[in-house]
C-alpha cells in the first residue's frame, strides 16, 4: 500500500499520535517529534482542504505543544475532549476519579517504576518499565472503576486507563465527519494500538480505510510496519502531489 494512491482531495485523514506519527517512548513526556513531521502535516492539511485531525489518548493541549505552531482539529483523551476545525471545543461530562486516583497512588507508592498520568478526565497507569506488573495494575484499576459510575477501563500498550465511558475514538471520528471540512469525505484512520480498533471499525463501516501501524491483530484493512514508514509515506505523498500540481 502507499498513500500516494490512497490520499485524494476527497479524503478526510484521522491520525493517532503515539506509536503512529511518533515513535513510542519509555514514558509519555519523552517522545521526539521528527523535524519534518509538522511541515508534512501542514502540507497534507492544505492538500486535503483542512480535513486532517489528530485522534489521541493525549489531551489536546499536549498535541498542540508537540505539533505547534500547527493547530489541527484534535480529539483528545480518546474523544473525551474534541476541538473542531472552527476551534469550538466539546467536552464530555466528567466523572469523579477519587477511587481511581487512590488506586493509582497506592500502585505507584508500592512500585516506583510505575508512572501515573493524570489527565483532566482520566487517569492512566503506565507499566512499560515493569511489564510483570500488568495483571496487578489491571486488577487494581478495574476494581476502582467498578466503584466509579460513568468510568470504563481502557487497555493499551503497557498502560491501563480509567476514562469516561462515552469517550471512544470511533465516536470522535464520527463527530468530525458530521462537520466541515470533514463531512462528505472518505475517512482514513491510522493508528497503532488496541485503543484504535474502534476507530478502524468506524471508518471502514462508513466506506473508508483503517491502517494499522505495527504488529498485532487488527480489523484494519491495511498495515504499515513502523511510524517511520508512515512518515516516509506521507513525505512521498506530499512530494508527489506537489509535483503533480506543478506540472498541471
Amino acid at each position: 500500500m502507499n498513500f500516494v494512491d490512497i490520499l485524494s482531495p476527497a479524503c478526510a485523514l484521522f491520525l493517532d499520535f503515539d506509536g503512529t506519527l511518533v515513535d513510542i517512548a519509555p514514558e509519555p513526556g519523552a517522545v521526539v517529534v521528527p523535524c519534518g513531521l509538522v511541515p508534512t502535516l501542514s502540507a497534507l492539511q492544505q492538500y486535503l482542504g483542512g480535513a486532517v485531525a489528530v485522534v489521541s489518548g493525549r489531551p489536546i493541549r499536549e498535541i498542540d505543544q508537540y505539533l505547534g505552531p500547527l493547530r489541527l482539529p484534535v480529539a483528545g483523551v480518546h474523544g473525551a475532549e474534541r476541538r473542531a476545525a472552527d476551534g469550538a471545543v466539546d467536552l464530555l461530562p466528567t466523572h469523579p476519579l477519587d477511587a481511581v486516583e487512590r488506586a493509582a497512588s497506592v500502585l505507584a507508592t508500592r512500585y516506583p517504576q510505575l508512572l501515573v498520568e493524570h489527565k483532566d478526565s482520566s487517569i492512566a497507569v503506565h507499566y512499560r518499565a515493569a511489564p510483570e506488573l500488568e495483571q496487578e495494575c489491571l486488577d487494581a484499576m478495574q476494581e476502582a472503576v467498578e466503584r466509579s459510575p460513568g468510568l470504563t477501563l481502557l487497555r493499551g500498550k503497557m498502560v491501563v486507563e480509567a476514562k469516561p465511558g462515552g469517550a471512544t475514538k470511533g465516536s470522535a471520528i464520527e463527530a468530525f465527519l458530521r462537520e466541515g471540512p470533514f463531512a462528505g469525505r472518505l475517512p482514513v484512520f491510522v493508528g497503532d494500538d488496541v485503543t484504535d480498533e474502534g476507530g478502524f471499525a468506524a471508518v471502514q463501516r462508513l466506506g473508508g480505510l483503517g491502517v494499522k501501524v505495527g504488529e498485532g491483530p487488527t480489523v484494519a484493512w491495511q498495515r504499515l510496519p513502523t511510524p517511520g514508514a508512515l512518515r516516509l509515506e506521507f513525505e512521498n505523498a506530499v512530494a508527489m502531489k506537489v509535483a503533480r500540481k506543478a506540472s498541471a
